[in-house]
């Protein structure tokens, strides 16, 4: 990959569309991973304002010092970054005590659980966002949000412009070394951060993100008989999240009315 033409092509795409939107710069999150570095350098680079906040709910402590040693790190470099904690623990505890229900009778509880977390997160960049006339930059690759849906509707997928979202994962840290991000980002072993024991996204998915990729660049052209062996393994796993993925993947179905009933 080209990496420094593409560097360059969204940092002018981040600024000509915030400029087109009468927008000061972008907020976003920075959770310690290696989507979110690339993403929160390349909004830097534009010279616009750019928010980065860290925002724990029972994070882990290693999470936390990686995204504070990178937000750090870019305020050091660029003088229009600024950087801000908010600890969204308490409110998240207050929902928590709020929803909570038997988990014998909703097994999805934890799940329902941890896609509040991104919510909360989401509510909190636009409220940030609005306040200080930025839009919120998402920090999705290609294979999550258009591969195996692998984010939250209405959390992490709930932002105004994706600039990484036509990129592999493989290619976002092609990208964090290209930008010299601090080692501890580059080295990050992916995971969402929204359980409250270790899930890494390996562990969650079942495949590697590189497995990953393979499938979904032949995806459409290639069909379960052409598979063997761990490729035919990540080639179930794919197709079986992207089949439940199409609701997150797809533009929300709006429900047409014949012209002539409104008369």
């Amino acid at each position: 990959m080209q990496t420094q033409k593409v560097i360059d092509h969204i940092v002018q795409w981040l600024k000509d569309y915030a400029e087109k939107s009468g927008a000061k710069g972008y907020v976003l999150g920075v959770s310690g991973g290696v989507d979110s570095g690339v993403v929160s350098t390349l909004a830097a680079m534009t010279g616009l304002k750019t928010l980065l906040i860290e925002m724990p709910i029972r994070q882990k402590e290693d999470q936390v010092n990686r995204a504070w040693e990178h937000m750090n790190d870019l305020k050091s470099k660029f003088s229009n970054v600024e950087a801000m904690s908010v600890n969204l623990t308490p409110a998240f505890e207050e929902l928590y005590k709020t929803f909570d229900v038997h988990d014998d009778e909703f097994p999805n509880e934890k799940l329902a659980f941890a896609n509040t977390r991104s919510r909360l997160r989401m509510l909190t960049l636009y409220y940030y966002g609005q306040i200080n006339g930025l839009l919120v930059c998402g920090t999705g690759n290609k294979v999550e949000d258009f591969g195996i849906g692998f984010y939250t509707k209405y959390g992490d997928g709930g932002v105004d412009v994706s600039p990484i979202a036509d990129l592999y994962k493989t290619e976002v840290y092609e990208l964090a070394r290209a930008l010299n991000l601090v080692k501890n980002i580059q080295e990050a072993i992916p995971t969402d951060g929204l359980w409250d024991a270790e899930r890494t996204d390996e562990m969650q998915i079942g495949a590697t993100y590189p497995e990953l990729e393979k499938i979904q660049k032949e995806w459409g052209t290639k069909t379960e008989a052409d598979y063997s062996g761990r490729d035919l393994e990540v080639f179930k796993i794919f197709s079986r999240m992207n089949k439940a993925a199409q609701h997150k993947i797809n533009p929300i179905p709006v429900c047409d009315i014949n012209e002539e009933w409104r008369s």
